[in-house]
């Protein structure tokens, strides 16, 4: 009898081992880091984000054409296509029409930079709260755009509970989710509150489940600067001019990054191999 209970205690404890998830620490930043930066970057991370087009508020793309430099380097990758604001949105005559140019423009860039067949690109949600009828258009027709041109899509959106008019919350990666129909759509959400988020942590790597939404592949716990609305309880990891910086650099070399925790290496399956 002991013998059979001691056997039983064996076979749980592999099958917790067996089912507990792997998470692999990564980066994002709108700036490229440049060349001489990856090896230090790829000592602590094994994936970085990579914009098709500008990112937020810039006005060039600096990650243009460094696919490959990146990939030689050793990192998997995050594809991100910077999608619309809703003011842009509402004045376009047609939401729908304006999804698919710029699922073409994701798809064309995805090519020209020799990103494989079913690489995932995310398109960057930056508004968050509820979908209005126009954003929701506009990202059904992004999203079946992407997939008609070979790739997989996926979304950047915010996992942090927004309030609404009558004391009702709405968390945007579940609002988005809810409207998906059989489209399959890969989730990669931002909550850099404390808790869940561990703040600016390299020691580490928390589960993407931890993020308090278990459908998502990818959180990102921590972002540069420090939001003071959201993360003002997180640990003192920060710097204190409000950075995350990576390991390897000093602060006057500017590299802050925002992390993420994903459950594979290469989360947007971009690499050749």
């Amino acid at each position: 009898m002991r013998k059979a209970r001691f056997l039983a205690v064996i076979v749980f404890a592999c099958s917790l081992s067996a089912t507990a998830q792997t998470a692999y620490l990564g980066f994002d930043r709108n700036a490229y880091p440049g060349d001489a930066a990856l090896p230090t970057l790829h000592n602590t991370f094994a994936y970085t984000g990579y914009w098709l087009n500008d990112p937020p508020g810039e006005h060039t793309n600096s990650w243009k054409g460094k696919r490959k430099a990146v990939q030689d380097a050793g990192f998997g990758f995050l594809v991100l296509f910077n999608g619309r604001l809703y003011s842009e949105i509402k004045k376009a005559r047609s939401p729908a029409l304006l999804g698919r140019r710029d699922a073409a423009s994701a798809v064309t860039a995805l090519k020209q930079e020799a990103f494989p067949a079913h690489t995932i690109v995310f398109l960057d949600q930056e508004q968050g709260g509820r979908m209005l009828p126009e954003q929701r258009t506009y990202l059904e027709a992004w999203m079946d755009g992407v997939t008609a041109g070979g790739y997989r899509p996926g979304v950047y959106c915010s996992g942090i509970a927004a309030p609404e008019d009558g004391g009702t919350t709405i968390i945007t990666a579940e609002d988005i989710r809810s409207f998906l129909g059989k489209r399959e759509v890969t989730f990669w959400v931002t909550n850099d509150a404390c808790p869940p988020s561990p703040g600016c942590a390299f020691d580490k790597t928390p589960s993407p489940s931890g993020s308090g939404l278990n459908f998502v592949d990818i959180w990102q716990f921590a972002q540069s600067p420090r939001r003071p609305d959201v993360a003002a309880g997180c640990p003192a990891n920060y710097h204190r001019d409000g950075s995350c910086y990576a390991p390897g650099f000093v602060p006057s070399q500017h590299m802050y990054v925002d992390l993420n925790t994903a459950a594979s290496a290469d989360p947007s399956h971009g690499r050749n191999h």
